[in-house]
């Protein structure tokens, strides 16, 4: 029988890391990620999680542990945040390249200078380009279920992975609230055991291998296609993963997006992580004001799910997005991708796309603030003067000019 805890954010995941039964843990302490591998280790003293845990002097030490110990066949997991990350990235490369089905948490955090311990989204989308599979969770609840098919998808011989789990920081990693702790048995059969979820050539003293070798122009390309495909091959695999975790757990998260309220709704608001809360009782007081509003959690950042918003959002005729981080050159970053991606291939109008940047370091975003979000564009949608673009929102305007 499932057991209900009130459990933190990182509380959750490492009831989810546990439930998974990894081999080797190595980790850095790092607020706000410390709690979760410190869970961990009381789970190993206490005789719950036969596993190995590294404590080592650095994050970059942290991810090349788990990277030798995946490279012998172990399934492992690491956490850490912010700056933390930063200095994890080599070896972030490393295990993407070496196609090792890690499983990372990141507990959202801005990045310094200057220093700030709250979140934004910056250090997890920082790493959108290095081959991780990278997810974003709404809750503690998705939090613990997500740990769990995160090895689900990475293990899977068609993805072969590593895969990064995002929290927002405080807002769900040191906020309790009550989550569902699927049974044991149940989870075994969900996950292989490890040991049985290794299709990739291990290292061994009976099979001496080499990674990591010089790589000519010739044959470098191709290394990087199969990376493409691999993520392209996931995206039936999440589907996969979460239906079957449905039909044993009775929990779904819908895939690589999720939808509420967006059948009969023309203006609908993008968001992702913690945020999505909010915005659904923003729609719903909305709809209660007669406007048809509808909401879009964006679960995933890779792979993008391109279709998925163009099925959900072309037929809209206002896309609201709502960004906690920034490409600073260019704007928000999950506005530049949903732009580009709802653009491509489009020779006939698209939804007015309007991205919002906000949040940034920890400031807060309440329920009133989405829907002042969403009001003040209407307002200009309906007087013809909305175009493309995106803005900030809760700026302080007398502290920068």
């Amino acid at each position: 029988m499932p057991q209900y805890k009130i459990l933190t954010g990182n509380y959750a995941v490492a009831y989810g890391v546990k439930l998974s039964k990894p081999q080797v843990i190595a980790a850095y302490p790092i607020t706000p990620q410390t709690t979760i591998v410190e869970k961990l280790s009381e789970f190993i003293e206490k005789g719950e999680l036969k596993a190995k845990m590294l404590r080592v002097e650095s994050e970059h030490s942290a991810i090349a542990a788990v990277i030798g110990a995946a490279l012998a066949g172990a399934r492992t997991f690491t956490a850490t945040s912010s700056q933390g990350l930063l200095y994890m990235h080599e070896g972030v490369w490393m295990a993407s390249g070496a196609r090792l089905p890690i499983v990372m948490a990141i507990v959202t955090r801005a990045i310094f200078p200057p220093w700030n311990i709250w979140t934004d989204h910056g250090d997890l989308l920082d790493q959108r380009d290095t081959g991780w599979i990278i997810c974003m969770v709404e809750d503690n609840q998705e939090a613990l279920d997500m740990i769990i098919q995160a090895y689900k998808i990475a293990e899977d011989e068609r993805v072969l992975l590593p895969v990064m789990v995002g929290l927002d920081s405080f807002i769900l990693s040191h906020t309790a609230t009550p989550v569902e702790v699927p049974d044991e048995d149940i989870i075994d059969s969900y996950l292989p055991a490890p040991g049985e979820n290794i299709h990739y050539p291990k290292i061994s003293f009976e099979n001496p291998l080499t990674y990591f070798n010089l790589v000519f122009p010739d044959n470098y390309m191709e290394f990087r296609y199969q990376i493409q495909e691999a993520m392209n091959r996931a995206k039936r695999v999440v589907m996969e993963a979460d239906m079957k975790y449905y039909k044993l757990v009775g929990r779904r998260y819908g895939g690589l997006i999720e939808t509420y309220r967006c059948t009969d709704a023309n203006i609908v608001v993008v968001s992702m992580g913690a945020l999505t809360g909010d915005v659904k009782e923003a729609v719903d007081r909305l709809r209660d004001e007669g406007y048809n509003v509808g909401a879009l959690k964006l679960r995933f950042i890779r792979p993008f799910p391109e279709e998925e918003l163009k099925k959900e959002l072309l037929h809209k005729k206002l896309v609201i997005v709502i960004d906690r981080a920034i490409s600073f050159g260019k704007g928000g970053i999950l506005y530049t991708e949903i732009s580009s991606a709802l653009y491509e291939g489009r020779f006939r109008e698209i939804p007015v796309i309007r991205g919002y940047v906000t949040g940034l370091g920890g400031r807060d975003i309440t329920v009133d603030d989405v829907i002042t979000m969403v009001e003040r564009l209407i307002t200009r949608l309906e007087s013809g003067t909305l175009t493309h673009g995106w803005e900030w929102f809760k700026l302080r305007k007398e502290v920068v000019e």
